[in-house]
């Protein structure tokens, strides 16, 4: 990677620049990929989706799709691009979530094409190895944005299967599952740190 610094050309190698240390780190130092980098590695590939809709009545709703997950930014964020087709009707929605070894936190933000609206979850608690629990955080803080939600993620069955839940709190102060998303996956799972 070539870069362009104060009318100088340096060439870019990895975490530094050749010839000078980073100068931007001294206001915005570097952080590792971490322990949740490490999980998110294992939902890396192709995968077929089943999206269910659990409406107020009646059976779930089922949505045909498929997935593609990558890491980017050298590791540190989970890309997840999806694409559904129901009754003719094709739905892309795009996601990335991250995780902050300082504070031991996931954040994830989704967008969609059936929305303008951007949606943004993270973790409450520091992550447990084996699931991440996210909750629907607003950028709003007049108390009217989006409803209350969480989402929990969990890998399964060696890395071949991903179940994901999304749960509303009702206005009785209920939660209420309102979609699954179950992911299999096309081919063999890599094993974490190839």
């Amino acid at each position: 990677m070539a870069v362009l610094v104060a009318g100088s050309f340096l060439v870019g190698s990895g975490n530094r620049l050749q010839g000078q240390a980073d100068p931007q780190s001294k206001v915005e130092p570097r952080s590792n990929p971490g322990i949740g980098q490490k999980f998110l590695q294992q939902f890396v590939g192709d995968w077929e989706v089943v999206k269910l809709l659990h409406l107020r009545s009646g059976e779930p709703l089922r949505i045909l799709g498929e997935c593609r997950q990558t890491m980017v930014h050298e590791g540190r964020f989970l890309r997840s691009e999806f694409v559904f087709q129901h009754n003719g009707v094709k739905t892309t929605g795009l996601g990335m979530i991250g995780f902050e070894a300082e504070s031991g936190l996931f954040t994830s933000v989704w967008t969609d094409s059936r929305s303008t609206r951007m949606s943004f979850r993270q973790s409450k608690d520091p992550f447990d190895g084996k699931e991440i629990v996210l909750y629907g955080r607003s950028l709003n803080d007049d108390g009217k944005g989006p409803r209350r939600s969480r989402t929990v993620t969990r890998l399964e069955q060696e890395g071949q299967k991903i179940v994901h839940h999304a749960y509303v709190t009702t206005a009785d102060g209920k939660e209420q599952l309102f979609m699954e998303l179950l992911l299999t996956r096309k081919g063999k799972a890599t094993p974490p740190g190839r």
